[in-house]
């Protein structure tokens, strides 16, 4: 066997190997996916292996924590086209599942949704100018999925993106009782009640921070986090058009910190947006390499604090869009989105 034949089998072998071993151990086998006791987090992998078949992404985690639902499904989901949660989605409904969406009534309209709703599975559009954002599902009400990242073919597989899966029964309160605002109460937008069960909840030792908008007003807490920071403050932006966080950006750039972060290129220069104002600062700002969309909303103070979900750093989150969003303390999984920030600012342009 000439040799470049030996290498190649001895990889196929050892890839044979190395799978074998993740799926007896239980490790995620999704792209970019680190777990601990409480959360498994997913990164979305423009690009990578998965992209151009578009399976085996983070939602092919979620569909399997949908095939694994005992007796409830909430989803509030900006939009859907993605197949693989379409089809289990239908599955746990004819499972006897109960499953509810909540849902910008601009994407209801979608063939998939169609077919859910076809299915006897309710549905519920906000039937609002501004819009329905959030992108979270609760699962027996326990498990918690979360993140930037909409339910789509470009969300899961093209965009840059967050998922992240949190076990825990009273984070999955505050959710559901947001989500119950919508589909039963019929409140979205600045008609929602500040009403959330455990604002603020520890989670295995970690502090964990829970706001919806508009009716919490994330905005202040985000600009006094970033105002205290002592060390580094990164960001990964889709839109940034928030004067109050812009302006504690800056502040910590003038305190000495390392203050840097990445926007994505087709919000640079949007009516509003305070890019170019803090580069005119010396704040290290750069526009996003991905031709797709570079549709992150991360802030990492510290190296100990994260920040992110639906909620983009504009005025619309804050004053009229139904949002979510997380403000995790824990230096563990900031290490884990600190890898994510250096990946997307190294291909930054």
């Amino acid at each position: 066997m000439k040799p470049s034949k030996q290498k190649s089998l001895l990889v196929c072998i050892g890839l044979l190997i190395l799978s074998l071993a993740c799926s007896q151990t239980g490790i995620p086998t999704q792209p970019s996916a680190s777990s601990s006791d409480w959360y498994t987090l997913y990164f979305s992998d423009p690009g990578g292996p998965h992209s151009d078949s578009q399976r085996g992404g983070p939602d092919a985690a979620l569909a399997e924590a949908i095939d694994q639902a005992q007796l409830s499904i909430d989803l509030a989901i900006y939009d859907l086209n993605l197949w693989s949660i379409r089809d289990a989605l239908l599955d746990a409904h004819q499972r006897g599942i109960t499953v509810r969406i909540v849902t910008e009534s601009d994407n209801l309209d979608r063939p998939e949704m169609q077919a859910l709703q076809s299915a006897g599975i309710r549905i519920l559009g906000d039937r609002h100018q501004s819009l329905m954002h959030n992108k979270f599902i609760v699962i027996d009400g326990y498990e918690v999925w979360t993140g930037s990242m909409n339910l789509t073919l470009n969300g899961a597989y093209h965009n840059n993106n967050t998922l992240i899966q949190i076990n825990s029964t009273r984070l999955a309160e505050n959710y559901t009782v947001e989500f119950e605002e919508m589909f039963i109460d019929d409140m979205f937008s600045s008609f929602s009640s500040i009403d959330t069960p455990h604002p603020v909840l520890t989670l295995e030792g970690t502090q964990i921070e829970s706001f919806f908008a508009p009716d919490d007003s994330p905005q202040s807490r985000i600009a006094e986090l970033i105002n205290n920071a002592q060390h580094s403050v990164h960001i990964l932006a889709f839109a940034f058009t928030a004067d109050p966080i812009s302006q504690a950006v800056n502040a910590a750039h003038q305190r000495g910190l390392e203050v840097s972060g990445v926007i994505e290129t087709g919000q640079a220069d949007n009516s509003g947006s305070d890019f170019q104002s803090l580069v005119d600062a010396g704040v290290d700002f750069q526009l996003d390499g991905n031709y797709r969309k570079m549709h992150h909303k991360v802030i990492i103070i510290d190296g100990q604090i994260v920040i992110f979900g639906s909620y983009n750093f504009s005025r619309s989150a804050e004053e009229r869009n139904d949002e979510n969003l997380l403000i995790i303390h824990s230096a563990v999984l900031a290490a884990q989105f600190e890898a994510e920030f250096d990946l997307v600012y190294q291909n930054a342009q």
